[in-house]
Order: structure tokens, then sequence, then C-alpha cells
């Protein structure tokens, strides 16, 4: 999640340069404190620190400019803010009737509790605190049924993501590759994904068959995003294209190198 959701210091700076940008350097500290509403020594003291930081920088007395650093640093909490309202808003339900999946068996009429389970948004015959509405039909455990009236807030956890590097063909591929730390590291999931035919193959020589194959990294941010814990194992030839999308997602994944000594093809 963004820091200045969470952060009330990056929340801070971030207004501080908000204010900076859209109304000049010459803005006056004081302007700046009775629109955040703080003193002008808190303001004085988020400067100074926010000077020595490299976002902004001092052109003299009451004067400053917001720096590229800044810049940078500010877009990067505007993408991951615009990730968090996407998420928020698939959480905000007010529609007449959404569809889930019963936990358990449901009578029509009764106030249900709304979860997400493993990516599945699902329904139990009970309110959890989080997202709540009145089931629109029976249903047994297992079925699919209509929630109307649905109001709160549906609890969402972000998943993540282990990243298992394989080595390439040149390098010995599945040959080369730690079968048994790969055995242990996807025992147990059902969210395996394959980026590369060597990491294809490597699953396939353990009896794991890789739910996902293609537009890996956009399905796994996707699945992170609703809670899913993901792991990729992928070629070591794909990791900076992974890697790039992964963190334009302001995801970090847990790294797990599986090569051993490559055997070099000739």
């Amino acid at each position: 999640m963004t820091d200045i959701l969470h952060n009330k210091n990056a929340s801070t700076r971030f207004q501080i340069l908000v204010e900076i940008a859209s109304k000049g350097p010459a803005i006056e500290q004081k302007a700046i404190a009775v629109n955040l509403n703080i003193t002008p020594q808190a303001i004085s003291d988020y400067l100074k620190h926010m000077t020595a930081d490299g976002l902004v920088s001092s052109e003299g007395r009451s004067r400053y400019r917001v720096t590229t650093n800044g810049v940078n640093w500010m877009l990067r909490e505007l993408r991951a803010l615009n990730d968090y309202v996407n998420l928020a808003e698939r959480a905000v339900t007010d529609i007449a009737v959404n569809a889930a999946i019963a936990e358990a068996r449901i009578t029509e009429g009764q106030v249900v509790g709304l979860v997400m389970k493993e990516g599945i948004l699902s329904a139990r015959p009970e309110q959890n605190g989080g997202a709540w509405g009145l089931a629109s039909q029976n249903a047994d455990p297992g079925e699919d049924v209509g929630v109307s009236g649905v109001k709160g807030i549906i609890p969402l956890k972000l998943g993540k993501i282990s990243l298992a590097i394989v080595p390439g063909i040149l390098e010995g591929g599945s040959r080369s590759t730690d079968l048994s730390r790969l055995k242990a590291l996807v025992r147990g999931n059902r969210h395996v994904a394959a980026a590369g035919i060597e990491a294809y193959a490597a699953l396939r020589k353990i009896e794991v068959e890789p739910r996902y194959f293609y537009a890996v990294p956009q399905v796994a941010v996707e699945a992170v995003r609703y809670g899913l814990e993901v792991i990729i194992v992928a070629v070591a030839e794909e990791l900076p294209a992974l890697t790039k999308i992964l963190s334009e997602a302001e995801i970090k994944p847990d790294l797990i190198d599986l090569r051993i000594k490559p055997k070099t093809i000739s």
C-alpha cells in the first residue's frame, strides 16, 4: 500500500510538495501551515528534512522548488494510490445483487457476511463486521447465492509473490534446477505459474501442472490484489521483464534461486 495512506510523515510530505508545486516557489511557510492546518514550526522542520532528503531545493528565503527526486517520489505514490483506489472501488459494493459462493447453508432473507476467500467472494451466515447484505435465495454450501443491499467494505489483504529462478536451456534448464527445493516450495500451493519452457519442464518433473503459463506477471499482480499467494517459477532470462512489471505494480517478490551448477551445452 502507498506510504501516504498509512504513514503520517509521508502524507504530510506529499501535501507540502503539492502546495509548493501548485502555488509556486514563493509560497510562504505560514501559508502552507494554514492550508495544511499544522504549525509553521512543523512546516519548517519538514522542509529542513525534505531538503536534506533531496525532495525539495531551497532558492533563498522562503523559496522552495520540488526536485526531480521529489517529482519521481510523488509519481510513485500517486501510482500506488491509484492502484489502491481501484482496489477499494472493487471492495466497496453498493449494487442491487452480487453473486457469491455460499460457505454454509443460507436461507432467503438471511443476513450474510461477505469475505474474500482464496480470491473468491464468499458468503457466510453471519455478519463479520466488514461487508454484509441479504441473501436473495436459498443456497447450499458451495452453491452460488445472490446477495442484495450490500453495505460496508469487504476486507482485503494483499497477497505475495515468490519468484523462483531456474536456469535457461544453455545453462542446463530443468536438468540444472534444484528440484527438491522446488518441490518443497510449491507443496500445497494451488497458484503456481511457469514463465518459460524450462520452468514448465521443471514443474512437470516434480509432477506439478502450473496453473498459469500465459501473461504470468499480469495474472500474478491481479491475484496478489485479491489476497492470493503466487509462486512464479521463471527462467532466468525472463527475470528482467518480470521484475519490471512487478516493480511498476509496487510489488516486491521474494526471490529464490533454484539454479545449481550450470551445464554448458556445446
